[in-house]
């Protein structure tokens, strides 16, 4: 009897691993086919590293110098403003990147190594996405519908943008970790599991402290689920003080001599006070585990209060953001621009439905999961619906939180999907199965409808149009690689625009002034006030920085904004063909546009 009693267990735990196995197959072909979609459409950008965002080209260049021996613990980028450029980095996105490439540059030369890594790092984040996310479903809605979580992942925009090749900075990481985190959420409450949902959480953090809100309402998803049924105390324990001691360790390890340095923008001494204080009162609200349900929820309220009291008299400039003390200009001209970290409201109408489409349907199909739940599945399905609301919420005040809410919406799609594929089949008249098949495959995936309608109201647009034309023919930009042709010029210090800044120290010999990064707005705020000041004001300023070339990459939005608010400034006057004797026009390939700058001679020095 006891035998048998103690391997029920164990034959629990054993039929779990049988059934992860056993989604393994089918979501590894989803993968190889969406992998090799993916690589094919991006196969140019491939072979010429062209990356779609600043960030990814920054990532790499910043891989690179570590390789080439810039301190583990150095995240500068000294190509920039003389070599005084802070960034706020973390190396723990570097190591992926730098185990591909130390592994393939001996066999395969660094250029197609580093074409290889871009390549295969962003699809394994893809792989192990679609993974978690098949899991994720297996637990709430079972085995079916987590062969179609698998196929849907890929199809899901917000999604993609994170995980396609070439994009190797850190938002595929995020969604891998969040993810992570929530399945051990899912999972039995152990401590091992409450460990595991921690480290993946500090780990989280030490990326990006952008991840704080959606670790913040896993923290308390957990903390409520305990409030509600007790026997889940191994796992908020382990999980706060796994949180709290993992992010101490992983910021000792990444920042080493720069461990107590200020920063509110990445991990610090006042987030890791604060994730201590958390842990510690969250373990002191606990003692009141045999207390009623209203006693311990309030237990729990009164020790978010007192951590958030913290945070407030230890470091309350951390409560207004990282970018609440950037320079007026930088603020207006480069961070309101910034449209992904904007609020879905500012956003363009297409942009604003592929982000909150999914998301949507989400909440409304993982809301009717959870009323068909049975008892086992109900809880899982709750703790899924609150998390995927707190995501979407987030999404809501900021756009390039909205990859975490799709990636949370997919259980519920697919459980909804499967159910709609199983009355469409079910129709008698097969042009009937046609249209309800196709009618379910774009529910499930409602952001292509915007990128159809924004491709057909583009098509008839003239203005759009004579845009397309200017770039085709080669005359305004189309994308920031299109400036690389300044490569052609000497080594040189360049005073160019803020976003292809990170363009021309990464694939190029020269240097920079700036870019748009806000631990240092001072060059930032130097380079918009050139292209938009007089021209004298612009010459006192490039004089200044030492410059050798002004380069610009006419057609970019950066470009027009300056001319549109500032017609008399020294961009607008340079755009509509003026001259000045200080400004040497220099002929590259391309569109780009360079000058050589022309100083003064020195004045004679008189003999005594």
């Amino acid at each position: 009897m006891k035998r048998a009693l103690s391997s029920a267990p164990q034959s629990g735990a054993a039929a779990t691993r049988v059934a992860d196995a056993g989604i393994l197959r089918p979501v590894l072909v989803a993968w190889a086919i969406a992998a090799i979609i993916f690589v094919m459409i991006g196969a140019k950008d491939i072979l010429i590293l062209r990356f779609n965002d600043p960030d990814d080209a920054m990532r790499l260049l910043e891989v690179r110098d570590w390789l080439a021996g810039q301190s583990w613990w150095d995240v500068a980028q000294h190509r920039f403003n003389h070599g005084a450029f802070p960034m706020h980095w973390s190396r723990l996105v570097d190591l992926p990147l730098a185990a591909m490439l130390v592994a393939t540059t001996p066999l395969l030369g660094e250029p197609v190594a580093i074409r290889l890594t871009v390549t295969v790092v962003p699809l394994l984040t893809l792989l192990a996405t679609m993974l978690l996310l098949a899991q994720i479903t297996r637990r709430t809605a079972g085995f079916e519908a987590a062969r179609y979580a698998a196929l849907i992942t890929p199809l899901t925009l917000p999604l993609m943008i994170q995980l396609r090749p070439l994009r190797i900075d850190h938002h595929g990481w995020q969604i891998v970790l969040t993810l992570g985190a929530i399945l051990c959420l899912l999972r039995r409450p152990t401590w091992r599991n409450g460990a595991l949902a921690g480290m993946a959480l500090a780990a989280l953090l030490t990326i990006s402290i952008e991840g704080l809100p959606i670790a913040v309402s896993i923290a308390g998803v957990a903390a409520a689920a305990w409030a509600w049924q007790p026997e889940r105390k191994p796992f908020l324990l382990a999980l706060m003080w796994s949180l709290a001691g993992g992010a101490v360790l992983l910021h000792l390890l990444t920042r080493g001599p720069g461990f107590f340095a200020t920063a509110c923008d990445a991990m610090s001494p006042a987030w890791l006070v604060t994730l201590s204080f958390a842990a510690l009162s969250t373990t002191i609200a606990m003692v009141a585990g045999r207390s009623a349900l209203i006693f311990r929820l309030a237990a729990l309220a009164a020790a978010g209060g007192l951590t958030g009291a913290v945070l407030f008299l230890y470091a309350p400039q951390c409560l207004a953001g990282p970018f609440a003390t950037l320079p007026p200009l930088a603020y207006e001209f480069w961070y309101l621009n910034v449209l992904e970290g904007r609020p879905v409201w500012e956003q363009p109408f297409y942009q604003a439905f592929v982000t909150m489409a999914v998301p949507v349907v989400g909440v409304v199909a993982t809301a009717a999961g959870l009323g068909k739940a049975d008892d086992e599945c109900r809880p899982r399905w709750a703790i899924l619906l609150v998390l995927l609301v707190a995501a979407t919420a987030v999404t809501v005040f900021v756009d390039r939180a909205g990859a975490t809410a799709n990636a949370l919406a997919v259980p519920g799609v697919a459980a909804m999907l499967l159910a709609l594929l199983i009355r469409a089949r079910q129709l008698s008249n097969v042009g009937l199965q046609v249209v309800a098949t196709a009618a379910a495959l774009i529910i499930a995936s409602p952001g292509y409808l915007a990128i159809a309608g924004l491709a057909w109201s583009r098509s008839s647009d003239p203005a759009w149009q004579e845009i397309s034309r200017l770039r085709d023919a080669g005359q305004t930009c189309a994308q920031i690689s299109d400036i690389r042709p300044v490569a052609e010029l000497p080594p040189s210090l360049l005073f160019s625009p803020v976003d292809i800044g990170p363009e021309i120290v990464s694939t190029t010999h020269h240097r920079a002034i700036g870019a748009g990064y806000h631990r240092s707005p001072e060059p930032m705020t130097r380079i918009i006030r050139t292209f938009t000041g007089t021209p004298s004001q612009a010459r006192q300023i490039i004089f200044a920085s030492k410059a050798d070339y002004l380069v610009v990459c006419p057609g970019l939005g950066e470009l027009d904004h300056y001319r549109e608010r500032f017609p008399d400034g020294l961009w607008a006057r340079l755009e509509r063909g003026e001259r000045f004797a200080w400004l040497e026009p220099v002929v590259v390939r391309g569109p780009a546009q360079a000058w050589r700058v022309i100083r003064p001679l020195p004045l004679a020095t008189p003999r005594p």
